[in-house]
């Protein structure tokens, strides 16, 4: 765990960032023109777009979620990305 990843609470205790800024599957889709609803339509699970949204926004994600996003960009995307290709940070 890196110290950008971190603050201190009162207690001296951690606490994991939730805004960890734009992530690269951002970039990835605004490459390929693609949008929430593109990943969304692909996707064979429940994913909103709110969910895409957020994961592009870096919006700290469940590990659930961001395995929905994954799958559902690689669909999308007929691509095999891993996390750490769309992701800066692992799921927790």
């Amino acid at each position: 765990m890196t110290t950008e990843e971190t603050t201190p609470d009162a207690t001296g205790a951690h606490d994991l960032s939730r805004d960890l800024g734009e992530q690269p599957l951002a970039r990835k889709m605004a490459e390929r023109g693609l949008r929430p609803a593109h990943l969304v339509e692909a996707s064979t699970e429940q994913l909103t777009h709110r969910m895409v949204t957020r994961a592009m926004k870096g919006r700290r994600l469940t590990p659930n979620t961001m395995n929905k996003v994954l799958r559902a960009w690689n669909a999308a995307a007929s691509a095999s990305d891993r996390h750490g290709d769309l992701f800066t940070y692992d799921p927790r």
